[in-house]
């Protein structure tokens, strides 16, 4: 199994420090950069305490050496790209869920400014939290297994307007629902 704890950390941009201070109960930096250089080993108890101060699931941390790997080996400035000195493993938008379930939607067909092909990652809030997601893309619960897609541009009680993104398509109001999704990333082939 190959300890994937250094990149998660600089992914999320946390110092060793920070990081071990974050570790519940704390511990130092030199015993986190010990677990990610396998000097010491990584038992289930460290993936926990790990794990949660990264905010990640356990089984993040590790993965078999067997797996494909996609790295990050550039970096886009206004300048143009520029090669990194070492390359990075790149994380897996699953890998950075934190609070909230992640779910993807689909787009099958040319909507708004969506594509074929592209996916749309998004992370479910409560209701009550829905006022973060105020002129956002959202997804939202319907009665009879439908759902509202589009841009949340009111919330009154417990009434909540969407906008969809197709052209000549009028304001979905729903009421009650359990959740609301905010997208949080796209992803295109390009």
């Amino acid at each position: 199994m190959i300890n994937r704890i250094r990149d998660i950390r600089k992914s999320k941009g946390v110092t060793l420090a920070e990081l071990a201070e974050a570790c519940d109960p704390p511990t130092t930096a030199q015993t986190i950069g010990r677990l990610e250089t396998g000097m010491r080993n990584l038992s289930l108890k460290w993936m926990d305490r790990i794990a949660a101060a990264l905010d990640v699931d356990p089984e993040t941390l590790v993965r078999s050496e067997d797996a494909s790997v996609a790295n990050i080996v550039a970096t886009l400035r206004s300048g143009g790209p520029e090669a990194l000195t070492k390359l990075r493993e790149a994380v897996l938008p699953t890998d950075l869920a934190s609070d909230g379930t992640l779910m993807v939607l689909s787009a099958e067909d040319s909507v708004g400014e969506f594509r074929p092909g592209d996916l749309i990652w998004l992370r479910q809030l409560s209701p009550e939290d829905a006022g973060h997601a105020i002129n956002r893309d959202v997804l939202v619960p319907r009665p009879g297994g439908r759902f509202a897609f589009g841009r949340l541009i009111d919330r009154q009680g417990n009434l909540v307007g969407i906008l969809p993104p197709g052209i000549g398509h009028k304001q979905q109001v729903v009421d009650n629902p359990p959740w609301i999704a905010v997208a949080e990333m796209l992803v295109r082939r390009l």
